[in-house]
C-alpha cells in the first residue's frame, strides 16, 4: 500500500533574470490559463522583444491580448488564431514572427487529450489526437526550422511532450503514441538541425494544475494523480513554463535532443 504523500507548498515565482532579452517567441496554444498562457507571459516576463501566440479560440486570443497589451506593451505582443493541423495557419504565424524580426525561438504546446479504451476508439478519435498533437508538432517544427535555416538564426524549438509518452495508462493509447512521437521527433529532428546551430529540446511534464483540468476530472481522479507525485500536489503551470524558458535560453546551449521531465515520473 502506497503511503499518503503530504502536499508540499508551492515555491514562491521566480522572478525573471532577462533569459530571453531582445528575442521574438512564437507559442501555440498559447490562450487560456495552462501551461502555453504561462509560456507567454514567461517569456515576456524574461525579456522577449515580442512574442506571437496562437490558439483556435478566437475569444480568449483577444482577451489574452488585451491584457498582456496592458502590462507588457502593445508592441510587444501579437496573436492570430492558428490551427496547427492546417499548414497555412502554422505559415501565417510564422509570417507574424518574420514582421517583427524573424522567430528566434518557437515553443510547440498545442496537444489534444482524451480518454478511450484502443477497444473502442474509432479512426476519427486516433487521428484527430494525433494530427493535432504529433502532426502539428511536427509543422511547427519544419516551419520554424526552415524559417530559421533561410534567416540565419541559431534558433531554439522547445516541444511539450508528457509522462505518458513514456508510460503505459489506460484509456490513453492515442495520446500516449502521440506523446510518444513528439519526444522522437525532438530527438531526430535536433540532429537535422544540430549543423545549422538549432537546438530542439522538449519538457515531458506529468500534472499541471489550471481551472480547465478541475473542470473535466473529478476530485477523486485529481487526488491519485496528485499522489502519484514526488511533492504530493500538481506542478503550477508556471513551473513547467519555467522549464521550457531555461531550454529557450542560452542555459541550455548545449543540450539538444533532450526530453527533460518536469515530474519524479520518468516512466
Amino acid at each position: 500500500m502506497t503511503a499518503t504523500r503530504p502536499e508540499q507548498p508551492t515555491p514562491a515565482y521566480v522572478p525573471p533574470h532577462d533569459l530571453l532579452r531582445d528575442k521574438v517567441v512564437a507559442v501555440t496554444a498559447g490562450a487560456g490559463a495552462g501551461i502555453g498562457a504561462a509560456v507567454v507571459r514567461r517569456v515576456l516576463e524574461e525579456g522577449a522583444r515580442a512574442v506571437v501566440f496562437s490558439d483556435t479560440h478566437e475569444r480568449r486570443l483577444a482577451e489574452a491580448e488585451a491584457q498582456l497589451a496592458e502590462e507588457f506593451g502593445a508592441d510587444r505582443v501579437r496573436q492570430l488564431v492558428c490551427d496547427v493541423t492546417q499548414e497555412s495557419d502554422v505559415q501565417a504565424m510564422l509570417d507574424v514572427a518574420d514582421e517583427l524580426g524573424g522567430v528566434d525561438v518557437m515553443i510547440n504546446n498545442a496537444g489534444l487529450g482524451g480518454t478511450t479504451s484502443v477497444l473502442e476508439m474509432t479512426d476519427d478519435q486516433w487521428l484527430k489526437v494525433l494530427d493535432i498533437t504529433l502532426n502539428g508538432a511536427f509543422r511547427c517544427v519544419r516551419g520554424a526550422g526552415q524559417r530559421m535555416v533561410a534567416n540565419g538564426t541559431r534558433g531554439v524549438i522547445v516541444n511539450n511532450a508528457s509522462v505518458i509518452g513514456w508510460r503505459a495508462q489506460e484509456g490513453q493509447a492515442h495520446y500516449a503514441a502521440a506523446k510518444a512521437g513528439v519526444m522522437a521527433l525532438t530527438r531526430c529532428s535536433a540532429l537535422d538541425l544540430a549543423p545549422h546551430g538549432i537546438r530542439v529540446n522538449a519538457v515531458s511534464p506529468s500534472l499541471a494544475m489550471h481551472p480547465f483540468l478541475e473542470k473535466v476530472t473529478s476530485p477523486e481522479l485529481l487526488h491519485e494523480l496528485k499522489q502519484r507525485e514526488a511533492f504530493g500536489r500538481a506542478a503550477e503551470p508556471w513551473e513547467v513554463a519555467n522549464v521550457m524558458v531555461f531550454l529557450a535560453s542560452d542555459y541550455s546551449s548545449y543540450l539538444t535532443g533532450e526530453v527533460v521531465s518536469v515530474s519524479s515520473q520518468h516512466a
